[in-house]
């Protein structure tokens, strides 16, 4: 039997990762050294070695291989070069798998999310009990990145599902990581539990392909978006799972995830659109109204992260009851921005657990300006962009998905003032998001702390990171070539 191997050609995406994949896991297997008692002893006392006073940093050290993070973030810089340019449609394998400009949009969005989480984990990974482990880190993640890719190029329920698996295994391993840190074990077993339970549903529903069928799938995949009601499981782990993981899978996971179900609704289950229109109206009000309403309650800014997570997938889901082709481009802009502005704020908070003592919690910002105004600006360009405040690029991304949700829909049919109904909700909670991202705001500004977190010098990978998402909340917005890029590649 002859296999055709240039079909691979029409993989470059996956190609180049397989390759980082491999790279990466030699260099790590003949440059790694064996952790140091410390890092042993400090891994074993878990919660006790977060018990230090405020204005220490967590784990004070010197990475012993400050190369590596450079060399990766290097090759993944490489990955999207390569792939940046959008490629001509083409299927492989009879048909599983298929590549075409919108497919590739999406998969440099990804891997640029995954590159800033990369620069921005470089501070974290140099702690005695994570450097030894920085390797697995960094494959964790890659694997993670390709069993995306293959989700949303996969033409097949059968690839779809192993794509699926390829990412959620090793996602599975990276938010239990710091396993003997904070809750990381129990978030990693809640993580894999209810995953697993997701994805029996889901093949349960991919058997049938009927009304019923179509709800179960529905519902597995609603659970890597966290759409409610198939949220339970997103604070618990965001809050155990290192800051840096819950960023990496509060954007990338989701990301992917909602790519893949646009696409499947739109082409597998398009005899039944009025069937998934309706659902999918009720569970985009329920996750951004739930979620708003829960994010106004948390202290913990990890798990108030989450919900605005849950919220932001409700706005993402916004973009696939409309026109399909502007469906698509509203969502991977929608996705594009919300990249930079939630690892924007993920990075802060991760830079500040660092520093001091492990803290999270929403009260340790009060006066945070007072010590820390570059940090204290940056997060309010963040939270003004996620809460879709002009004229940063999230309202921008806000105003896209409204517009490919309304259009076409006629208020005159039943499903047309339905859509319209959705979209009005949408924007109220817009006005109830606004007021729970100021809560952080006024932390920071105005609320006045006799001990506030004492002034801190932020690594340079976390500096670095900081500025590219800066800009990217900023540019994204005023530059209308990144949409042009985006919306070309949908065939507008």
């Amino acid at each position: 039997m002859n296999i055709d191997y240039s079909q691979f050609l029409n993989m470059i995406p996956e190609v180049t990762l397989t390759a980082i994949l491999v790279l990466v896991f030699f260099i790590d297997l003949f440059t790694a050294q064996k952790p140091a008692p410390i890092a042993v002893a400090e891994a074993e006392t878990g919660e006790q070695s977060l018990k230090r006073p405020k204005g220490s940093i967590l784990n004070e050290h010197v990475s012993p291989r400050p190369w590596f993070n450079l060399l990766v973030c290097a090759l993944m810089l490489v990955h999207i070069l390569i792939n940046i340019f959008p490629t001509a449609e083409a299927s492989t394998f009879g048909g599983m798998y298929i590549t075409n400009a919108s497919v590739g949009v999406i998969k440099t969005i990804l891997a640029f999310g995954t590159l800033i989480v990369f620069i921005q984990a470089r501070e974290w990974l140099s702690r005695p009990d994570t450097a030894f482990k920085e390797g697995e880190f960094y494959l964790l993640a890659i694997s993670t990145l390709l069993g995306m890719n293959m989700m949303v190029s996969a033409n097949h329920f059968l690839l779809f599902f192993l794509g699926l698996e390829m990412a959620s295994v090793p996602m599975a391993c990276l938010v239990a990581f710091d396993k003997y840190r904070h809750y990381s074990a129990e978030a990693g077993a809640k993580f894999i539990l209810t995953a697993t339970f997701s994805s029996g549903v889901m093949i349960f529903g991919i058997s049938p392909l009927t009304i019923m069928g179509m709800v179960f799938f529905f519902s597995g995949l609603g659970f890597k978006i966290s759409l409610v009601p198939f949220h339970f499981w997103t604070a618990d782990t965001y809050q155990g799972a290192p800051t840096t993981v819950s960023g990496f899978l509060s954007v990338v996971s989701k990301g992917a995830a909602a790519f893949a179900l646009c696409t499947i609704l739109m082409k597998v289950f398009a005899p039944m659109v009025p069937y998934w229109r309706y659902m999918l109206m009720i569970v985009i009000v329920l996750s951004i109204t739930v979620a708003n309403l829960f994010a106004i309650h948390q202290k913990d800014l990890k798990r108030f992260m989450a919900f605005s997570s849950i919220s932001q997938a409700g706005y993402i889901m916004l973009a696939v009851i409309g026109d399909s082709a502007m469906g698509i481009t509203a969502l991977s802009y929608y996705v594009l921005i919300y990249v930079v502005a939630n690892l924007a704020v993920f990075a802060i908070i991760s830079s500040v657990e660092e520093h001091n003592g492990g803290v999270v919690s929403m009260d340790a910002y009060n006066g945070f300006y007072k010590t820390n105004p570059r940090l204290s600006f940056i997060m309010t360009l963040a939270l003004f962009s996620l809460g879709g405040i002009p004229p940063f690029a999230g309202m921008f991304s806000k105003f896209f998905v409204f517009m490919a949700a309304a259009n076409g829909a006629e208020v005159t049919t039943t499903i047309g003032a339905l859509t319209y109904a959705t979209v009005f909700i949408a924007l109220v909670n817009t006005v109830i998001s606004l007021y729970y991202y100021l809560l952080i705001v006024k932390a920071m500004f105005v609320k006045h702390c006799d001990n506030p977190l004492p002034t801190f010098k932020s690594a340079v990978s976390t500096k670095l990171a900081l500025a590219i998402c800066t800009l990217g909340v900023i540019g994204f917005g005023i530059c209308s070539g990144v949409y042009t890029w985006i919306s070309s590649a949908a065939g507008l």
